[in-house]
């Protein structure tokens, strides 16, 4: 079996994770030439091509074989580091900017219990690169080796990984107080959602849409929607009075005792289940994530 040049990995993994070659050559500090032409050697040794040269650039399926064990390389290297750091503490630690150990996470963990759950790995200075995008879309980069662990709606483990469930996240239907007494005086019913607007993360997020039609049973269900592709953005364009938001109850608890802000729905929500799902190797530093996170969400989370 070949033996790929750990320096080649790494100018792929930069070209991917920066979306070019001049930025890739930035990070790692060569000339773009130099870049090209590891990248080159590395496609001569596999004996296929590893970037898709589109806009944006994309892995081939033997690209994100590569990148798969470009990364469960950094792993090991940062199992490596973590133990020499007990053997010898005063030994500087944290490895290489470029090494980062990346997790994809939904942004309305983020904005709510899993920067608590990491916070004391980020303090230990572990190289975490966390990723944003809608909790049923997480695991494609996970799927596509672009991360070693993801939290999703996604309940069957994925080929070669391992799951645990974390718990439910439940969302609220709410508005800014003097918006709801203007538009919504009787509150979100199945005729006064069509007279107002929803604000959602992104085209991607059908939240606003499956709360209305669980709350009323309907089956379909049109919306004008805003997009803020932010949690906490969501919450203060709600607080300004831009729209209604289908929002973490934990993230709007204290507006809403505070009377900022109105639920629309009394005894209305919606729970989504989540799910971390991770590579299935034994690591010591994917151990400590695993658990980080299980105890934060088991915190936050019902």
């Amino acid at each position: 079996m070949s033996t790929f040049d750990p320096i080649a990995l790494e100018c792929l993994a930069a070209i991917v994770e920066e979306g070019g070659f001049e930025r890739a050559a930035q990070r790692l500090n060569v000339t773009q030439s130099a870049v090209s032409q590891r990248l080159r050697a590395l496609e001569a040794q596999v004996g296929s091509v590893l970037i898709v040269r589109s806009r944006p650039l994309r892995p081939t399926s033997s690209g994100q074989l590569l990148l798969k064990h470009t990364k469960q390389m950094r792993l090991l290297r940062a199992d490596l580091e973590r133990d020499l750091q007990e053997l010898a503490p005063s030994a500087q630690g944290g490895g290489r900017e470029e090494e980062r150990i990346a997790i994809a996470v939904n942004a309305d963990s983020i904005a709510t219990w899993a920067l608590d759950a990491l916070g004391p790995l980020a303090r230990q200075r572990l190289p975490l690169e966390i990723i944003a995008d809608d909790q049923d879309f997480t695991q494609e980069w996970l799927r596509s080796g672009q991360v070693l662990g993801c939290v999703t709606t996604l309940k069957q483990a994925l080929r070669g990984c391992r799951m645990v469930p974390l718990g439910s996240m439940r969302y609220v239907a709410v508005a800014e107080a003097e918006f709801a007494a203007r538009c919504l005086p009787r509150g979100l019913t199945q005729h006064s959602f069509r007279e107002v607007s929803f604000v959602s993360f992104n085209r991607k997020d059908d939240m606003a849409v499956e709360f209305v039609a669980r709350a009323f049973g309907l089956k379909r269900v049109s919306l004008h929607q805003l997009f803020v592709p932010s949690t906490e953005g969501q919450l203060r364009a709600v607080q300004a009075g831009w729209a209604v938001a289908i929002l973490p109850e934990i993230l709007v608890r204290d507006a809403l005792a505070e009377g900022q802000l109105v639920d629309l729905a009394p005894g209305q929500t919606l729970s989504i289940a989540l799910y971390w799902h991770c590579w299935n190797l034994e690591s010591a530093v994917l151990e400590t994530l695993t658990q980080a996170l299980i105890s934060g969400a088991a915190a936050a989370l019902t």
